[in-house]
């Protein structure tokens, strides 16, 4: 089998694997940063998680970028970097927004219960940011064919009802 030949599962099995593996650099990053700001500044809560997630999500860019979407259409970044920005944001409020109703919904604000809280808000955002991410911001390229000189040729929409074929002619059959 051809090494861009695999199924659309196993595909996005890889795609998956490899944006869970930026988003868990991102993760812990966000943590790391929220729980200094939290334990090292007079910041509150939700503010020190939003700085957290602002550097989160510019480790992730650069990750999803460079190697989950590495092969994704690059024509257009200034784009491509505005619809990430906008998603990222949507991210972030869903993030924050879940730690802001623990906080100062529900008075649950130890340690313990804002990183719980933390990671309920990532998670959400995490699907969030997967869909939005891959439909909108990292656009696959067209799949390539091979013409009859052997050179690529861009994929289009297949249509929707297959032209009919002339059959073959025959190869005449000599008798003796």
């Amino acid at each position: 089998m051809e090494p861009g030949s695999e199924g659309p599962f196993k595909r996005l099995a890889r795609e998956v694997a490899k944006f869970g593996a930026v988003g868990v650099v991102g993760t812990v990053v966000n943590f790391a940063v929220s729980n200094l700001l939290w334990h090292l500044t007079s910041l509150q809560a939700v503010r020190a998680n939003v700085i957290a997630t602002i550097v989160a999500i510019a480790c992730n860019y650069v990750g999803f970028r460079y190697f989950t979407y590495r092969d994704r259409d690059k024509s257009a970044r200034t784009k491509e970097l505005s619809l990430f920005l906008a998603f990222s944001l949507v991210g972030l409020v869903i993030e924050n927004g879940i730690l802001f109703a623990a906080i100062y919904g529900f008075g649950w604000d130890s340690s313990l219960q804002r990183n719980v809280f933390k990671v309920l808000g990532i998670g959400i955002a995490t699907l969030f940011r997967f869909w939005s991410y891959r439909s909108w911001v990292f656009k696959a390229l067209p799949v390539e064919d091979e013409g009859e000189a052997g050179e690529p040729v861009a994929k289009t929409e297949a249509p929707l009802i297959e032209p009919q074929r002339e059959p073959l002619p025959r190869p005449k059959q000599h008798v003796s």
